[in-house]
């Protein structure tokens, strides 16, 4: 189950982006700007996103400055992330600190108690991330990326073991174990690509192609953050 973040959150968020342009359906993808929504069928969505080679020259995890507490409410962006996902809510205390509670975590189909067996998922890595494009973004952009609550796809909780099995890794080479997740995950790979830009290499775009001709061809609805 998904939750969408605390509007305070979210809110922080949007000073990052340019004021959001009026809803569009079908906006032709070189026309699109930051902050505006569009609607597309995931499949026409992938079909959208440049193919390009990727490079990991220069790449370090530190260049996507996390976690940061952009609302200055005292919490963190992963205890958001944790407070937004919770099916029972943890105990909060002083700092922010969360305790007990409950989370379900969708890529291994597991409800895990109390927040230390979790992990906040950066859905599209940063690495692939900054394979994708975002080493030509600035460390702001890439900070916004990092710590992304605009968009509750963008960064999921889930067991530590299922973040540590997919590390870095694309859906070439790794899916979520619960084959059920699987449609909602490489749709939501697609989503957070197109908010933000990113590039696809071909071996990834025919991974997706691959699965999505499995799934519905579900619209995506994307508020675009560059």
């Amino acid at each position: 189950m998904r939750f969408a973040r605390t509007a305070a959150a979210a809110a922080a968020f949007t000073v990052l982006l340019v004021p959001a342009a009026a809803h569009t359906a079908a906006a032709a993808p070189h026309s699109r700007t930051a902050g505006q929504t569009v609607t597309v069928p995931v499949r026409d969505a992938l079909a959208e996103l440049p193919v390009r080679q990727e490079d990991r020259t220069g790449y370090e995890r530190s260049k996507f400055k996390h976690w940061i507490d952009a609302d200055h409410d005292g919490c963190n962006t992963r205890a958001e992330v944790l407070k937004a996902e919770a099916v029972v809510a943890p105990v909060q205390g002083a700092r922010c600190t969360l305790t007990e509670g409950e989370w379900y975590s969708p890529y291994d189909d597991r409800y895990i108690a109390g927040p230390r067996g979790l992990d906040i998922d950066h859905l599209v890595p940063l690495a692939e991330a900054w394979d994708s494009g975002a080493y030509a973004w600035t460390a702001a952009v890439r900070e916004a990326y990092a710590n992304d609550l605009g968009d509750d796809r963008a960064l999921i909780a889930v067991s530590a073991a299922s973040n540590r099995s997919k590390a870095d890794q694309d859906p070439t080479t790794w899916l979520p174990p619960a084959a059920g997740y699987r449609c909602t995950y490489v749709t939501d790979w697609v989503a957070d690509k197109t908010r933000w830009g990113l590039t696809i290499d071909t071996a990834e775009h025919d991974a997706l192609a691959d699965q999505l001709s499995h799934c519905p061809n579900s619209p995506i609805t994307v508020t675009l953050a560059r």
